[in-house]
C-alpha cells in the first residue's frame, strides 16, 4: 500500500479553479455528491466563487508538496435548537483514493470544527448504501454507523437509502461523570 501524501486543509481561491476542474470534472468522484460535475475552468471557478467561498466552511484538500488542490472537505453547522451539531461532506480526486487521504482529511476537519463552532458537539454524514469507500473512511475516521435511512436523500435523479453516521465530542462535563 501507498503512504499517503501529506496533506493541508486551506480556504478555496479562485486560483484553484483548474485544480478543482481535475477532480470536480469527474463524474466517479461526484457519483454521490448533490451537485454535479462541473465541465469547465469557468465552471470551476463559478463552484468556487458561488458554493466554496461562501460555505460557512468549506476547505480544499490540498498536497503538502505544492499547494494543489486535490478534493474538499465542509462542515456545515446547523442553527436555533440544531446549533449542537453539523454535516460533514467530502470528496477527493479519484487519483488520490485508497491512500488515506479522504480520512485524514476527515479527521482535521473533525478537529478544526469542535474548535471553530463551539456549541457543536454533534458530527454527523449520510452515506448511500452503495458508497463502501466513503463508510470505511468514515469508521476510519471515528464515526459510528447509528443506523439506516430509507429513502432518505435525492441524488442523481433518484431517491437512495443512506447510513447515518456521527462523531460526537465528550464533554468535560460528561467526562466528571465517567470518573465517578
Amino acid at each position: 500500500m501507498e503512504t499517503s501524501p501529506s496533506i493541508f486543509l486551506r480556504p478555496f481561491d479562485l486560483s484553484d479553479a483548474e485544480d478543482v476542474l481535475k477532480w470536480a470534472g469527474d463524474d466517479d468522484v461526484t457519483r454521490y455528491l448533490r451537485w454535479t460535475s462541473v465541465k469547465t475552468v469557468e465552471e470551476a471557478r463559478q463552484h468556487i466563487l458561488q458554493t466554496a467561498i461562501p460555505h460557512p466552511w468549506r476547505r480544499s484538500i490540498c498536497l503538502l508538496k505544492d499547494g494543489r488542490s486535490i478534493g474538499c472537505v465542509s462542515v456545515r453547522p446547523d442553527t436555533g435548537d440544531g446549533r449542537c451539531r453539523a454535516d460533514l461532506g467530502y470528496a477527493v480526486s479519484r487519483q488520490f483514493w485508497g491512500r488515506g487521504i479522504a480520512t485524514a482529511a476527515v479527521r482535521m476537519a473533525v478537529e478544526q470544527a469542535f474548535e471553530i463552532f463551539p456549541d457543536v458537539v454533534r458530527l454527523q454524514a449520510v452515506v448511500e448504501v452503495e458508497n463502501e469507500a466513503s463508510r470505511k473512511v468514515l469508521e476510519k475516521a471515528g464515526f459510528e454507523k447509528e443506523g439506516l435511512l430509507k429513502k432518505y436523500g435525492f441524488c442523481k435523479g433518484g431517491i437512495r437509502d443512506m447510513f447515518l453516521y456521527s462523531f460526537v465530542k465528550v464533554l468535560k462535563e460528561e467526562m466528571g461523570e465517567i470518573g465517578k
